[in-house]
């Protein structure tokens, strides 16, 4: 792993575009994710369906990338979850059950990539629309060894639609610095519920990728930094 890379996180919407009515056309998607060149891409809302191709596998596949998969829920089409996508392969592939809610099931996963300097630990994560429920998951995830261990990136959809208790804990602890960019909805975004955290990792540039294929493919755009890794 080079120590200059990019990470990107991605709410797939099951595949259906912006609206969220058409049928599944991960293609669409998958044209999204090969424009962002990204070396770790994470992936919400990933539909693998019961039967025929699994689209995941095959949009990997197309872009030459290691993939890891975790399932959140069964969808009456197949099984919903997070994905992580990546240039390297990955090791100790970890899931953590963030589910503080009996309505929605929420998870996170984490990965590890070796780099000169050590391990980076990367976990995507796809946070709870309410806000207890969310502040209690950030809450687990920041007091997880996992993320304490080393250089980190937290990565997802946080859902965090305003300056709410969950969203103010993960700028205090995590140190943000950054102005988000809006990513939702994805044809005049002006929330900004997808973003890029760090420990121990310097984060650049900060910016959602607004092409007209992005535009329809989700409603949600991606959201894309550049970081660089600490020096062993």
């Amino acid at each position: 792993m080079r120590r200059r890379i990019s990470v990107a996180t991605y709410n797939v919407h099951r595949w259906t575009g912006r609206n969220g009515r058409s049928a599944p056309d991960p293609a669409r998607a998958g044209s999204v994710i090969s424009e962002l060149h990204a070396d770790v891409i994470a992936l919400q809302e990933v539909l693998r369906p019961h039967r025929g191709d699994d689209p995941l596998e095959a949009i990997a596949e197309a872009l030459g990338l290691h993939v890891a998969f975790a399932c959140a829920r069964a969808h009456k089409r197949g099984e919903l979850g997070n994905a992580i996508l990546s240039r390297w392969p990955m090791r100790g592939v970890s899931v953590f059950d963030i589910s503080f809610s009996r309505v929605e099931r929420r998870l996170a996963m984490g990965a590890q990539f070796p780099f000169e300097g050590g391990v980076l630990d990367v976990v995507a994560t796809h946070l709870s629309l309410g806000d207890r429920t969310r502040h209690l998951q950030v809450r687990s995830l920041l007091d997880n060894p996992y993320l304490q261990a080393g250089p980190t990136l937290l990565l997802g959809d946080m859902n965090a639609w305003r300056q709410c208790k969950a969203t103010r804990t993960l700028d205090d602890e995590l140190h943000n610095n950054h102005d988000w960019p809006a990513s939702f909805p994805a044809a005049r975004p002006v929330l900004a519920l997808d973003r890029i955290y760090a420990r121990g990792v310097k984060v650049g540039k900060v910016e959602a990728h607004q092409s007209r294929a992005a535009q329809s493919a989700s409603d949600h755009l991606p959201v894309v930094a550049h970081v660089e890794l600490p020096v062993s």
